[in-house]
């Protein structure tokens, strides 16, 4: 009897074979669909998941784009978002494809809006642009004193749901709120005649304006931006001081109280300021009440990067090109941590290409100065939780970054036995992205992360938060019990480009939810205590 779910499966690997192309045979496919029937999951549909650029799966869900235009989209464009694909189909790339011309360029168009009109949340980073390309034609009308992102992207939701931006008007709101709603790009408005107006723009886009009295500004910002459990939270704590938050701040007498900034309104209600990250209502109003929020990681506090692929497995990008943006960031090192051999499907590193790559990071830290390059590899952790390379090859490495690529399909008992073995291996310095999920695309797989957590603090082993924007795992919200059994967490780009660098930015913010300052983070130290943190497993081992 097949598998339970097998149909979706096996669509998805034949999707997946198309988008690649390459040399998948028909016969490794037909053992692999039989394998689906019988099991519910193959090693090729897993190999196949893991080497498809994530930003592809996205794709798949623009109604009337095959697997195959996605294949060529890719390999003409270089494009792998969304974002990007609505960007080339406007700016007539897309369209000067052969075999695709204007009509197939418009039906991406119309594709991407009907994902947007159906409520499709977008990834963080696509929600920001989003976000501060309506907020630029909000400030630009006549009647707006100040504009500001609210709402999910303000607070920083690794996925967006709704877009949100708080208007101060001169004078009435109403007026103003309404002629946004009857603006030339807008299908469909609700709540015209108040303040509170939702527009459907003609591309799908879906954009709520909160427009209130210049003087209420501050409060609709707080307002909109924290999340409703967050507001009552404080809400109910300002009704305990006698104080009422509607509109705006009211004393016991009914007497409005002017605050001039978001810090001035947790001032006056005794409360020590929550950072825009943790207005979540997940305890932040009770440790700020008792002035037990710690100071929050801030970019400027990371010292290098661990997670960087280079052209020795699947990245796009040297050696050399990596340690230079390193340098021009302002970082003391750029750790290269490129496939094991096991992920062949990645290119990754053979013996023969570990002693070729080893030899250029030498030649190449002779010639930096105040500056390292690190030699690491992202090893796979084997289904036996073995992690790949022998013992001679790991102690190698300067540090290993341990992840599962493949076997996503165990159940939570045996994803956490595989994952805590591999953590009593002592060359494995990081876990990497823990639970293998692909926001908006693939559902984490079983494990027990507390359990996970736990032996990390106890052996040693920093975890992942791995920044991509299509991944951000570990999720901000274990970020309480990281402290808490003393796992540290390694910030990792996993960069497959100069411009993969880039994704450090957002695992600060994942990391500011989780409450995580820079004692917290491994790559907040220097590459000597990096290295430092690295041997102490090793040599605890050989004692």
């Amino acid at each position: 009897m097949p598998a339970p779910h097998a149909a979706p499966l096996i669509a998805e690997l034949h999707a997946l074979v198309e988008i690649q192309g390459g040399d998948v045979r028909a016969a490794e496919v037909a053992e692999a669909v039989a394998a689906l029937e019988r099991d519910g999951e193959c090693e090729l549909l897993d190999r196949l998941r893991e080497s498809t650029p994530e930003g592809l799966f996205e794709m798949l869900r623009i109604p009337g784009l095959g697997p195959s235009r996605i294949r060529r989209i890719h390999e003409g464009l270089g494009i792998d978002s969304l974002q990007g694909l609505e960007s080339a189909a406007r700016d007539g790339r897309l369209k000067a494809l052969p075999r695709f011309g204007s009509a197939t360029a418009e039906q991406v168009i119309r594709g991407i809006a009907a994902l947007r009109e159906s409520g499709t949340p977008l990834l963080l980073p696509h929600a920001r642009a989003e976000a501060d390309r309506l907020l630029a034609l909000v400030r630009a009308h006549p009647a707006v004193v100040r504009a500001e992102v609210s709402g999910d992207v303000r607070r920083c939701s690794e996925v967006v749901r709704d877009l949100d931006l708080v208007v101060a008007c001169r004078g009435e709101p109403e007026p103003v709120a309404t002629q946004f709603a009857r603006g030339p790009l807008v299908r469909s408005a609700l709540g015209t005649g108040t303040r509170r107006v939702t527009l459907r723009y003609a591309d799908g886009t879906r954009l709520t304006l909160h427009c209130v009295p210049e003087r209420e500004f501050v409060v609709a910002w707080w307002r909109t931006t924290g999340s409703a459990a967050h507001v009552a939270a404080v809400t109910a704590h300002a009704a305990g001081r006698r104080f009422r938050l509607s509109d705006g701040l009211t004393d016991a007498m009914g007497s409005t109280v002017p605050v001039a900034d978001e810090a001035a309104l947790y001032a006056v209600l005794g409360l020590q300021f929550v950072p825009l990250e943790l207005r979540e209502g997940r305890g932040e109003v009770e440790d700020a009440e008792a002035r037990a929020i710690p100071r929050l990681l801030t970019l400027g506090e990371l010292r290098g990067v661990l997670h960087c692929h280079s052209h020795y497995s699947d990245g796009t990008t040297t050696i050399a090109e990596l340690a230079a943006e390193g340098r021009r960031r302002g970082w003391g090192y750029v750790g290269i941590s490129d496939h094991s051999q096991s992920a062949f499907y990645t290119g990754g590193l053979t013996a023969e290409s570990i002693a070729r790559q080893h030899d250029e990071i030498d030649a190449l830290n002779a010639t930096l100065d105040g500056f390292r390059v690190l030699k690491g590899v992202e090893a796979d952790i084997l289904p036996d939780g073995r992690v790949d390379y022998p013992l001679d090859v790991l102690e190698g490495f300067d540090y290993v970054i341990a992840s599962v690529h493949s076997r996503f399909g165990m159940d939570g008992a045996q994803m956490t036995e595989r994952v805590l073995k591999a953590l009593d291996d002592p060359y494995v310095t990081i876990l990497g992205h823990p639970t293998g999920r692909l926001l908006l695309t693939r559902e984490a797989y079983a494990l027990d992360v507390g359990a996970v957590l736990e032996k990390a603090g106890a052996t040693g082993v920093a975890v992942e938060l791995n920044a991509d924007p299509h991944r951000l795992d570990l999720d901000w919200r274990h970020g309480r019990d990281a402290r808490r059994h003393g796992a540290l967490i390694e910030i990792g780009p996993d960069a497959h480009s100069v411009e993969g660098l880039d994704n450090v930015s957002l695992g600060v913010d994942m990391a500011r939810k989780g409450g995580l300052t820079a004692n917290d983070v491994l790559n907040a130290r220097n590459a000597a205590d990096v290295l430092a943190f690295a041997r102490a497993r090793r040599t605890h081992a050989a004692r």
